[in-house]
């Protein structure tokens, strides 16, 4: 059991670093590290990591703060309905789904293994979006051209990201980037910078939803967390001479492979 805790911790050091020398995706796999090493609870397991992946965030996001490119007006209109969909979904939406959600005489479906599925699902998404670069294209967009700020579908994104976050506890900015660039019209850098900051306030505000009704194992998180943010700074060292670029690229197969996985152990096993 010993092994096992430090794995995890050797695990919490290495998203750290990952998401210091790429900018993102790294806090994808606090989930299955969660999970599938540590055996923790699918349920409890996305409310830890809406916390590591929240005080991660603040990191940088202050740090973004302080370089001004952090579009508060847009947050606000964002992260609002985001906040309170995250928080609601953690709050009520998930105790309200029942721990066996179907069943016959040669399948169960778990409440548990929905979860594990969505974030499976979730987890492609994340690959093919590392793997592919779409950042590149978008920051080829001309802005100018483009029609004003859809404020109803910025408001209506925020709350699909806000549920989606609280169900599987990942921060979901490969999916508020695009959001932030094609309906709030923000350039590549202030979208990345802006979605950090919503990310950091949906992950931790959605957290109070479970630290609200079950006991926290304060210690291990915030030690957790902690090496995680040790490992951003030991990352953001390291992009000094490593491509980023070229391994967000790798670590998006790496995503890709660790989703059919769970594919695989949740329905085929």
């Amino acid at each position: 059991m010993m092994l096992i805790t430090i794995l995890g911790y050797i695990a919490a050091l290495i998203i750290g670093v990952v998401l210091g020398l790429t900018g993102g995706g790294g806090s994808i796999l606090t989930v299955p590290v969660f999970v599938y090493l540590l055996g923790i609870d699918p349920v409890l397991a996305t409310g830890y990591s809406l916390f590591v992946v929240g005080s991660s965030s603040m990191f940088g996001a202050i740090k973004n703060v302080q370089k001004k490119l952090v579009n508060f007006s847009t947050s606000l209109i964002f992260a609002v309905p985001a906040v309170i969909a995250v928080f609601s979904t953690r709050k009520f939406i998930i105790p309200a789904i029942p721990e066996t959600i179907f069943q016959n005489e040669k399948i169960t479906i778990s409440k548990d293994m929905v979860i594990m599925v969505f974030f499976a699902a979730l987890m492609l998404v994340a690959s093919f979006s590392m793997i592919f670069n779409k950042k590149r294209e978008m920051s080829s967009i001309n802005l100018e051209q483009t029609k004003s700020i859809n404020l109803f579908s910025l408001i209506i994104l925020g709350i699909v990201t806000g549920v989606v976050t609280g169900l599987v506890g990942a921060g979901g900015g490969f999916i508020i980037v695009p959001i932030l660039i094609f309906f709030a019209k923000l350039p590549i850098k202030k979208a990345a910078a802006t979605s950090l900051f919503i990310i950091a306030l949906n992950s931790l505000i959605g957290f109070l939803g479970d630290a609200l009704q079950i006991d926290i194992d304060w210690y291990f998180l915030l030690s957790f967390s902690a090496l995680s943010i040790v490992g951003i700074f030991l990352g953001i060292y390291l992009n000094k001479f490593i491509d980023g670029a070229k391994l967000k690229k790798g670590f998006g197969w790496l995503v890709l492979l660790m989703g059919v996985y769970i594919f695989y152990k949740e329905i085929l096993l």
